[in-house]
């Protein structure tokens, strides 16, 4: 009778307390949303400096255009160019990336603040009140709106002196990408019973989104592939921002997230507190859960293998661009140079494979973390609860989830370099070796954000502000020459230059001993302190 009569109520009713519940989630994500906003906007404003140093005559800029239209590798990892202005360059060059960071920004906002309330309970404590039926999804999507809005804000700003037409184009795109994720997220967060399972799938479809868009760009050197255009990637680069901009394009991203948002209403509105659209599957048979290593398997199982299938394709991609790699440099210096600070100084391929390995290494942080922070979200959920009082002792059960974590690390790192293998075809035992090394620098992230976890756990998502700091160091430090100083705040920035540089034991073991010691600190205050209640 109460689901009835909140049915019929009126449509102010359906949204009262959206306010309060939207400072609630803003509060909630003060570190997250600045972190995530904050690297996205930094790595698109710091391209047009770079693209000046790397192509600043015409002539250059003609020839690069040139060089990616008759390179398929290269206008499926990163699109066509369409102009040769800077502000059509930086569009360019990380308009895909800028728009998958922001989907993923807007997905784990949204899922974050629907499906992992219901999941921890706070969701149905908070319906008990005036809390409207649809409230809680409004407020999810309003987050992912603000943090979108913000980053558009920061582009159209910084890109202004390249042409505010174009940085006005290329900042409401970024925002659209993210919100038509966010609303498909919106349609997994009600269909799912598991934040868990909603977050793997829309990254799934992103993941889907960038491979067609990958493969439309291979195919087509304008753009103008269908597979293109069934990805919202492919949408954004379609939008031609600083080259005659087409703004229909934004129809798209509009008629999109208005369908995906009433799908997602109207399904709200159908369901109880807790439950979902899609049967959960029965439990494994008795006995395949009996430690808790295996649970930890049995929930982080799916992202793992994720993780895996991404990195080794990503080892195929990148190691079949290696040989077109000279040519696309060709004869510029500053291009040259960029590769050597961020690979060595041992040769352009060599120094090409170096570079890439490590960004999958930055990557690699990302998983880390994520892992790591399962702990934290089985404690805050309440689900760790039943098995501490049991005869799991905290530290068996802490166990299980960082052996997935460090030892996924590992594994899909080694799936990279297999990856480079296939992909590059030589050099199969140094890039195994140099994707390996990476995982001394990810372990050290990994132990920081134990150690936040076990000493600090209201400090825990922290840990994403870090991984964060150190994927901006790594993957903007070297194109803007900073200080290296600078570049070795960040762990990866000790690791030898690999392959082709010559292999230094000495930092790579300290870093595996502060990584150590990083891990006991966090597990030494976990055993101690009082767990969430």
């Amino acid at each position: 009778m109460t689901s009835l009569a909140v049915r019929t109520t009126g449509g102010s009713r359906q949204l009262a307390g959206t306010a309060t519940l939207l400072r609630f989630a803003l509060r909630r994500d003060r570190v997250m949303i600045p972190v995530w906003v904050g690297v996205n906007a930094l790595m698109v404003l710091s391209m047009p400096n770079t693209l000046k140093n790397l192509y600043g005559t015409p002539a250059e800029r003609t020839d690069l255009i040139h060089q990616v239209a008759t390179n398929a590798s290269f206008r499926a990892l990163i699109g066509p160019v369409f102009d040769t202005s800077i502000g059509a360059l930086t569009a360019w060059r990380v308009g895909v990336y800028a728009g998958a960071l922001a989907a993923a920004t807007s997905l784990m906002i949204v899922v974050r603040h629907t499906r992992d309330e219901e999941e921890s309970g706070r969701q149905e404590l908070v319906a008990s009140g005036m809390v409207g039926r649809r409230a809680s999804l409004t407020a999810a999507l309003l987050a992912a709106g603000v943090a979108n809005a913000v980053l558009a804000l920061l582009v159209v700003a910084g890109l202004a002196t390249q042409g505010a037409v174009g940085a006005l184009a290329f900042g409401l795109g970024l925002t659209a990408v993210g919100m038509v994720f966010a609303t498909m997220a919106a349609i997994v967060a009600q269909l799912t019973e598991s934040a868990r399972l909603a977050r793997g799938l829309t990254a799934g479809v992103l993941g889907a989104a960038f491979v067609l868009r990958a493969a439309g760009d291979a195919a087509a050197d304008d753009g103008s592939s269908a597979l293109t255009w069934l990805s919202p990637l492919g949408w954004l680069e379609n939008l031609r921002p600083y080259a005659d901009e087409r703004w229909w394009v934004l129809l798209l991203f509009a008629a999109a997230v208005a369908l995906q948002a009433a799908v997602a209403y109207g399904l709200a509105g159908r369901r109880d507190v807790g439950m979902s659209f899609l049967p959960t599957r029965p439990g494994p048979p008795a006995g395949r859960l009996a430690t808790a290593g295996a649970l930890a398997w049995r929930l982080q199982r799916g992202s793992v293998l994720g993780w895996s299938i991404g990195f080794f394709l990503a080892g195929v991609v990148y190691g079949g661009l290696t040989d077109g790699v000279a040519d696309l440099v060709g004869d510029n210096k500053n291009a040259r140079e960029i590769f050597e600070r961020m690979g060595g100084h041992s040769g352009l391929t060599d120094a090409f494979l170096a570079s890439m390995v490590g960004m999958l290494g930055l990557i690699a942080a990302l998983y880390v973390v994520a892992s790591v922070l399962r702990l934290n979200g089985e404690e805050t959920s309440g689900r760790a609860e039943p098995l501490l009082a049991n005869a799991v002792g905290r530290l068996r059960w802490a166990a299980g989830h960082l052996t997935i974590a460090f030892g996924g690390s590992v594994l899909i790192m080694l799936l990279a370099g297999l990856g480079f293998a296939v992909g590059y075809g030589e050099e199969v035992g140094p890039i195994l070796g140099a994707c390996l090394v990476q995982v001394a620098a990810v372990w050290v992230v990994g132990g920081l954000a134990v150690l936040l976890y076990g000493v600090l756990p209201r400090a825990a998502m922290a840990a994403w502000g870090v991984a964060g700091a150190v994927l901006l160091i790594g993957w903007v430090g070297p194109a803007l020459d900073v200080p290296q100083a600078v570049l070795d705040v960040s762990p990866f920035g000790h690791l030898p230059k690999l392959p082709g540089g010559g292999m230094e034991w000495g930092p790579v073991l300290i870093l595996l001993l502060v990584s150590v010691a990083l891990v006991a600190g966090g597990l030494a205050g976990l055993r101690r302190r009082d767990m969430t209640t």
